[in-house]
């Protein structure tokens, strides 16, 4: 059974940087895409980002997009994702996901079957 795993959310200050990671344990990704999402208090699920299985493509939201990097380590089987230029409004829980297909570019969110449980995101001063 394949599990997700996110860590490295927190308390930051607006400007500030984090990075995400995500592992993955059961099975192996690196043949899959993967993907980020984010969900603030009484707002809908907002897919941010995905890359592809290689790790060579990439597809970002508006929203996060010249702040936001996604990479992966497949040996690890391991997506990171860096945040920078945080601002209030990125405050959410975190998720990643894998993609049943593999793809380069966008990845529609329909296509992902499998998610972690999400880790907190606060930017705040």
């Amino acid at each position: 059974q394949v599990q997700l795993v996110e860590s490295g959310g927190g308390l930051v200050q607006p400007g500030g940087s984090l990075r995400l990671s995500c592992v993955v344990s059961g099975s192996t990704v690196s043949n899959n895409n993967m993907g980020w999402f984010r969900q603030a208090p009484g707002k809908e699920r907002e897919y941010l980002a995905t890359i592809s299985w290689s790790g060579r493509s990439t597809w970002y939201a508006d929203s996060v997009k010249g702040r936001f990097t996604l990479s992966r380590d497949n040996a690890k089987n391991t997506v990171y994702l860096q945040m920078d230029s945080l601002k209030p409004e990125d405050t959410a829980v975190y998720y990643c996901a894998v993609a049943t297909v593999k793809a380069l570019g966008y990845v529609p969110p329909s296509e992902y079957d499998t998610w972690g449980r999400g880790t907190q995101v606060t930017i705040s001063s």
